[in-house]
């Protein structure tokens, strides 16, 4: 029992791990797509330097895959789990008052997110590697704004980012404390300011997406 208990600990704490790399990932990658929005031309340039800098392509776009991977495959584990061990299921045990929805669905909102991913990667991993490596285009610097911008003249697509990304910060509120808590960041003088910086996170983050997909409709 010990060692499955240690087990599930060390789980737990990569995981952990995993959604905090994916929730500064999430910052870096919201800054630059900002930049689509308010300078085309610094988007361009930023993007180019994420598109072709062999560090980024080659490290550090591995490292990212293999998190998002990480995080989803070990998160429906460890959902599986947990709920393979209650031996009273939330309906008969009152869930409501014991937690939030969100923190009973997280496997849900999930699936969510990685269906949403997919299309993502679509839409622009996919076309990356087309463009560079299947059909081998030569550098343009200048296509990124274009292609964006074009990503988005679709109003189907640009609802399908909104839902999305709200579900994204659903569970975002509660997958940020989580993630400390799981590393035994839990302290009366602290948790309240995890707490709060979690919420302005999850408000905040996918708010900036959703900004960006509807303003690249609107200013068609």
């Amino acid at each position: 029992m010990a060692g499955l208990s240690s087990s599930s600990i060390g789980r737990k704490y990569a995981m952990a791990l995993s959604a905090m790399f994916l929730l500064i990932f999430l910052i870096l990658h919201l800054t630059v797509n900002l930049l689509s929005v308010v300078s085309p031309g610094s988007y361009n340039v930023a993007s180019d330097f994420m598109g072709y800098n062999p560090l980024v392509q080659f490290l550090m776009q591995p490292i990212l895959g293999f998190a998002v991977i990480f995080h989803f495959v070990m998160g429906f584990i460890l959902e599986i789990r947990n709920r393979n061990a209650r031996p009273i299921k939330y309906g008969m045990n009152n869930g409501n008052a014991n937690s939030t929805w969100m923190s009973r669905n997280m496997i849900i909102s999930g699936l969510v997110v990685l269906a949403f991913l997919g299309l993502h990667f679509y839409d622009f991993w996919w076309h990356e590697i087309n463009f560079k490596y299947i059909q081998g285009n030569p550098l343009d610097s200048e296509r990124f704004y274009g292609e964006i911008h074009a990503k988005f003249a679709d109003l189907w697509r640009v609802v399908i980012y909104v839902v999305s990304f709200v579900l994204l910060g659903l569970h975002l509120a509660h997958g940020f404390q989580s993630s400390f808590q799981s590393i035994g960041a839990r302290h009366p003088k602290y948790t309240p300011v995890i707490k709060a910086l979690g919420t302005w996170y999850s408000i905040l983050i996918p708010a900036g997406f959703i900004l960006i997909a509807v303003y690249h409709f609107v200013t068609q």
